[in-house]
């Protein structure tokens, strides 16, 4: 991808193009954009941060509007997370997937326009902002993201995040879609959670408020920080500009895909 990452290479749109909805045959009106042009447009406003309005229409991907609209169309249909979920189980066939643990944390940003899951808040002197929660494997693979307002607790997202793991195929069986354990800091305290997660048969490995901290719990955690990092190297998902969460959520499932297609290219001989 070198320098121009938005660039959308073969490989990646073999995998993509047959997920697309298909255009109606006698649509009226001009010949819709080219969807591995738009899908660049969508990706070259992730990675720069730039509004949809200001998209360079020298770069031949359509308008901004253009973009922005296919990718409402892409995220209704489905299509951004059945990306997120192929390249899971591409990872899953390839065993670069590590089910022992799984690691929970939570990360605010600001959102500028304001809008739905958006609330003051408590780290940016209750400025308008939201909170990305974060699950994640042993190696720092996302699985799920949740935005919600700022304010939001992360203990109260523990257990959707859990079941908002996607059932994982790629190995002979049934799709996988539990971990072995769940690690989170001190946020994640609660009992009735502890509860729920052995109901699940998953052992909660979750710090204690004035306790100390489990042994080596940081070591094991630190791969959510660096998940963190790269989905916040997305310029477009540190700031929230989308009021529309749904876009927003897209642009993340989006960001998720394709950090799971980084990893699996390195994966590959």
């Amino acid at each position: 991808m070198g320098n121009r990452p938005w660039i959308v290479d073969d490989e990646l749109w073999a995998l993509i193009e047959p997920l697309l909805p298909p255009w109606p045959q006698k649509a009226p009106g001009p010949k819709p954009v080219d969807d591995r042009l738009c899908l660049q447009g969508i990706l070259y406003v992730l990675y720069n941060d730039v509004s949809w309005q200001l998209l360079p229409l020298e770069l031949g991907f359509g308008s901004g509007q253009t973009c922005w609209r296919r990718l409402g169309r892409w995220h209704e249909a489905g299509v951004i997370d059945q990306l997120h979920r192929l390249l899971l189980a591409e990872l899953h066939a390839a065993d670069e997937l590590d089910w022992s643990r799984a690691c929970v944390d939570a990360s605010h940003i600001r959102a500028k326009k304001g809008g739905e899951g958006t609330g003051p808040s408590p780290v940016d002197r209750g400025k308008t902002g939201s909170k990305h929660h974060l699950i994640c494997d042993g190696k720092g693979t996302p699985f799920r993201v949740i935005t919600t307002a700022a304010n939001v607790n992360d203990v109260t997202q523990t257990l959707a995040l859990v079941d908002g793991i996607p059932p994982v195929a790629g190995k002979p069986g049934r799709p996988r879609r539990r971990p072995n354990a769940l690690l989170g800091d001190k946020g994640y305290d609660s009992n009735p959670n502890r509860r729920e997660l052995r109901k699940r048969r998953i052992l909660p490995v979750i710090s204690r408020k004035g306790a100390p901290n489990i042994r080596d719990l940081g070591k094991l955690r630190y791969v959510v920080e660096q998940t963190f990092s790269l989905l916040h190297h997305f310029k477009r998902l540190a700031v929230r500009w989308e009021r529309r969460l749904d876009l927003h959520d897209a642009l993340v499932s989006l960001a998720c895909g394709l950090i799971c297609w980084r990893r699996l290219k390195k994966a590959r001989p």
